[in-house]
């Protein structure tokens, strides 16, 4: 049975599986054979060895049969070139047929109507490493296609856009980017599979681009997959909004291959096969998708800018469609109004409602040279040779002897456009302007011309080589090198904004400051410290948001003057007297040395006095010699002040003297966090620089680079991000646990002391006011000392500048360096933006320790012995000066002298009485003796004594005898006898009077 049943189970099986296979065959006997149309050829997964198989993978499953066998592929690393695609079917690269194109073995991405497939854009806001706000407050931030680039987000939400790509062999990414503003953080990072990062650290974050420049990027990719990712992340700490940093030409090298080529965009074309990439047509022309060549417009009736696919009705000529000039003076000193179309023209002048180009030829004077330059019955004004000057309105004369022209530019007048300013038109999304001007000279100003749309960036250069000061002062190491001054003003009816750049170096454009809407006629002046070559910009966008109708055409900035004073190129509108040399026959100015000035009376060289340092302005007379500021000296170029770490302060008929030499180096303080209006932690980061070190501003504050020091700055390495080296500096800290960053990140660093102008116990100087109210109250009697600071750079809310006031307070309790405060009601360490305010607690802000601050105390004296001790008196506010002095000892008895003398006296005096007390006593006895026996021998016999003077006994006497002395001597002469021991003197003789006497 076993058996009979295992061929049961089996047979039926064999022959079910046959009979599906015989019913497979006549099937697809019955289909049709597969054609090329009705497959196509893909490459199977490569295995280890690196090979693969090609596989036919019908359209339509079913319908046709005899599909071919897979065969050995291509090797995995096989690519074509550049304008060749893979053909399957042969395997075999073949070029791109004229309206498309290939790169080969890599993908570009340069159209931006929407987000291309693969790419995925994600917000979200990140707290602490975590989430915290994902959609509810991020989920309108996005990278938004603008159709030839990509725009990031402008609010402070992190915002990624991603594209995973599988590369077969090692390749590259390539793209451009525009980024302007230091309130975003952009960083450009790739990630493998696993989610680590296949590249540094400090290769992701993109450095900031001008006004007009994309910059190109390039990261070299690893074989297999990379996930790219481009990051934004806003801290913006007010309610202005961030630029948005701008994306265009992704360019990805090492895909596997190509099967097929892509078609070129509308408005691009090529016209040849093999193209590697489509050209955009020319003006005036059109073409759709995938075009080999483009139509041309009805130029009579239609325009198209470059790279257009559509052609536009031109509209009706307006006010705004040309724009008024000047022709260059003639010989006779007139200039012509000239009226002039916008080019190119877009505008039709044979419709109805168009206006005409207004006549020109109107003839005015010209406006007089520039200070500096003449004009000699030429057309043209020119420069003023080496060593003359010119008003501008006359023609230029040798300075006199013992003077030297002072060389700059002073732009005034405006019929033609400086020699070294250029201007320019620019829009990254439209290229409509880029052939125009973006500024025009209108006799007494230069305005802002019409531009193509309102949020084009008009731009006006003025480029300066180097500079260079007058030949008295050259050897002068002052910290102003040159300034430019100009006067403006903007009339908006929109939100226009008028930015001022500088650029040193040709290394990056910084907004230095920029006006927003309307801003009545002013000045504003811009120092600088290092000698070096500068282009100053000026870019003036009338709307930032992108509109296709122009709203604000009337809006427009006008520049009236600028003056640059110490460009070594420049010209001389006047003379100075200089320095001369030793020689009498042909005298000629000298250099002075280092700190001096010019002598009035004799043009010599002469030292300044000490604390005191000479004008950056002018060196000609005593008064170019400024006194420091209290509690200050003078560096031995007498270049700047500063404070050498200490301080002397008269209080209360005594000296105090402080050693501030702890304080030399660069101290910290982070205050915070502070909150954005989203939640995002950041911190107000402070570097303090406040004595010592011969006035070199020690305190350094970057962007992007939280690791900088001295050395690199003074090395000035061309590596080194953003920086301001100050006497105090403000960096904004984003920590690594705020945004998900790994590392802290600094930015928007600024300088907030420039110049010391002094130390005192008062609270205010010129502009500058401590506020000791908003600090706790000291609780000892040694007063605050508050250095001032103050920040050379204006802005538009503090026209003279910033201030600020660092205060040193004595307490004890705080050792070493101390702690550093701000005020508690502004975290930010200001309460009006303007002056910034610091305390900073320490023992070594106590003053040196004096004789007066020592308390002695004498011990008792023991055995011949004393000792006196010195302790400081309580409480110490004091550090250093002079020492503790040792225990003494000393010799001392027992008794005091006086005490002795008193000592004496009262024994002296009680064995006197002692001595008295005993001789009265004998003597009272033998007096006694004496008695009772006078007695005992008148009653024995009668005795005959001598008649008395009275013998009768008056009524009232008592009748008792009576013992009557003879003579009564003093005390001192009873001492007298006693020290003598006369014999016969030692008893006084006594008068008895008896009874008998009585009874006669």
């Amino acid at each position: 049975m076993g058996r009979s049943g295992q061929r049961t189970l089996v047979a039926p099986g064999a022959g079910a599986v046959l009979g599906l296979m015989l019913r497979v065959s006549a099937a697809l006997a019955a289909l049709p054979a597969c054609t090329e149309t009705d497959y196509h050829f893909e490459y199977t997964e490569c295995d280890s060895t690196g090979s693969r198989w090609r596989v036919a993978i019908p359209g339509h499953p079913g319908r046709c049969s005899g599909l071919p066998e897979p065969i050995i592929g291509k090797e995995c690393s096989f690519s074509c070139g550049s304008g060749e695609f893979l053909e399957l079917f042969n395997q075999t690269c073949r070029k791109c047929v004229a309206g498309s194109y290939s790169l080969g073995s890599g993908i570009r991405f340069d159209e931006w109507d929407t987000l291309p497939l693969g790419f995925s854009t994600v917000a979200r806001f990140v707290e602490d490493g975590a989430a915290i706000s994902d959609g509810e407050n991020c989920s309108s931030s996005a990278w938004v296609p603008q159709v030839n680039y990509i725009a990031s987000n402008r609010d402070d939400c992190t915002v990624s856009l991603i594209y995973s790509v599988h590369l077969k062999k090692p390749g590259s990414v390539a793209f451009e980017y525009q980024y302007l503003d230091n309130s975003i953080f952009f960083e450009f990072f790739v990630q493998n599979d696993q989610c680590q990062d296949t590249e540094t650290m400090e290769q992701k974050w993109m450095h900031l681009t001008e006004s007009d420049e994309w910059k190109s990027h390039l990261v070299n990719l690893k074989t297999g997959t990379n996930v790219l990712y481009w990051r934004t992340t806003g801290i913006l700490l007010g309610d202005k909004l961030a630029k948005p940093v701008l994306l265009k030409n992704i360019y990805i090298e090492g895909v596997a291959y190509t099967s097929e080529c892509f078609p070129c965009k509308a408005g691009t074309f090529s016209d040849a096969p093999g193209s590697s990439a489509c050209k955009p047509c020319p003006r005036n022309t059109f073409s759709g998708r995938g075009a080999s060549s483009c139509q041309t417009c009805d130029q009579t009736k239609q325009f198209s800018d470059e790279g257009s696919n559509v052609c536009t009705n031109r509209p009706p000529c307006t006010e705004t469609d040309f724009f008024q000039t000047h022709s260059p003076c003639d010989a006779d000193r007139k200039t012509q109004i000239m009226y002039k179309w916008i080019t190119p023209k877009l505008c039709r002048e044979d419709i109805k409602k168009a206006i005409k180009l207004p006549p020109s030829g109107e003839k005015k004077p010209c406006p007089p040279c520039n200070p500096g330059f003449y004009n000699n019955d030429t057309s043209t004004c020119a420069a003023c040779p080496s060593g003359t000057y010119s008003d501008g309105m006359s023609s230029c004369k040798q300075c006199p002897a013992g003077t030297e022209p002072v060389l700059g530019f002073e732009y005034k007048w405006w019929n033609t456009l400086p020699a070294n300013m250029k201007t320019s038109c620019f829009n990254v999304g439209n290229s409509k302007c880029d052939r125009m001007k973006g500024w025009e000279v209108a006799g007494d100003h230069v305005h802002s011309a019409v531009g193509g749309s309102d949020n084009d960036y008009l731009i006006l250069n003025l480029h300066i080589p180097s500079f260079s000061s007058p030949i008295s002062t050259m050897q002068s190491s002052g910290m102003e090198v040159g300034r430019i001054t100009f006067i403006f003003e903007t009339q908006c009816a929109g939100h226009c904004e008028l930015y001022f750049m500088v650029d040193i170096n040709k290394k990056s454009t910084t907004v230095v400051e920029s006006w927003e809407g309307n801003k009545e006629r002013q000045s504003y002046t811009h120092l600088i410290t290092k000698n070096a070559a500068v282009t100053y910009t000026w870019a003036f966008q009338r709307s930032s948001v992108p509109q296709e109708v122009i709203r604000f055409m009337n809006d427009n900035v006008k520049i009236y003057s600028i003056v640059v004073n110490n460009a070594e190129n420049g010209v001389a509108s006047h003379c100075r007297p200089c320095a001369l040399g030793t020689d009498q026959r042909r005298p000629s100015c000298v250099q002075c040395p280092a700190g001096h000035y010019i002598d009035k009376d004799t043009n010599k060289c002469k030292d300044c006095p000490p604390n005191t340092y000479l004008s950056a302005h002018h060196a000609y007379g005593i008064e170019a010699c400024i006194p420091c500021g209290p509690g200050s000296k003078s560096n031995k170029d007498h270049s700047i002040c500063f404070n050498d770490c200490s301080f002397t302060h008269a209080l209360e008929n005594h000296t105090l003297k402080f050693d501030l030499s702890n304080f030399s180096g660069m101290a910290s303080i982070m205050n915070g966090p502070s909150f954005t209006s989203k939640g995002t932690k950041y911190f107000h980061f402070f570097n303090i620089s406040l004595c010592g070190n011969e006035g070199k501003k020690m305190a350094i504050c970057s962007d992007n680079v939280t690791d900088i020091t001295v050395q690199d700055v003074q090395s000035e390495s061309s590596d080194l991000g953003s920086y301001v080296s100050s006497f105090l500096c403000q960096s904004t800290i984003i920590p690594s646990d705020g945004r998900s960053f790994r590392t802290a990140l600094s930015s928007q660093s600024i300088s907030l002391a420039d110049s010391f102008l002094g130390a005192s116990v008062e609270t205010s100087m010129p502009n500058i006011t401590a506020r000791p109210d908003h600090f706790p109250a000291s609780t000892n009697h040694i007063p605050d000392i508050n250095f001032f600071y103050v920040s050379s750079l204006s802005t538009t809310s503090c026209e003279n500048g910033r201030g600020t006031v660092v205060t040193l307070r004595c307490n004890p309790g705080k050792s070493g360096q101390g702690e550093i405060s701000v005020p508690s009601a502004c975290p930010g360490g200001t309460c009006d933006g303007c002056t910034f305010l610091f305390l900073w607690e320490s023992a070594e802000a106590c003053p040196l320790c004096t004789v007066d601050d020592v308390h002695e105390i004498e011990g008792a004296c023991k055995s011949g012995i004393q000792e006196t001790t010195y302790v400081w008196k309580e409480p110490k506010v004091c550090i250093k000066g002079v020492s503790l002095p040792a225990k003494s000892i000393t010799n001392c008895e027992m008794i005091d002298f006086w005490l002795k003398v008193v000592v004496g006296i009262g024994a002296f005096t009680a064995v006197l009485l002692v001595i008295l007390t005993c001789y009265f006593w004998k003597k009272n006895k033998k007096l006694e003796y004496k008695y009772s026996r006078l007695v005992m021998n008148a009653s024995s016999r009668e005795v005959e004594l001598p008649a008395a003077d009275s013998c009768a006994i008056m009524e009232g006497e008592d009748n008792e005898d009576d013992i009557v002395y003879s003579n009564k001597p003093s005390l001192l002469g009873k001492l007298k006898s006693l020290a003598s021991k006369d014999k016969d003197d030692i008893f006084e003789s006594v008068q008895l009077k008896s009874s008998r006497s009585r009874n006669i």
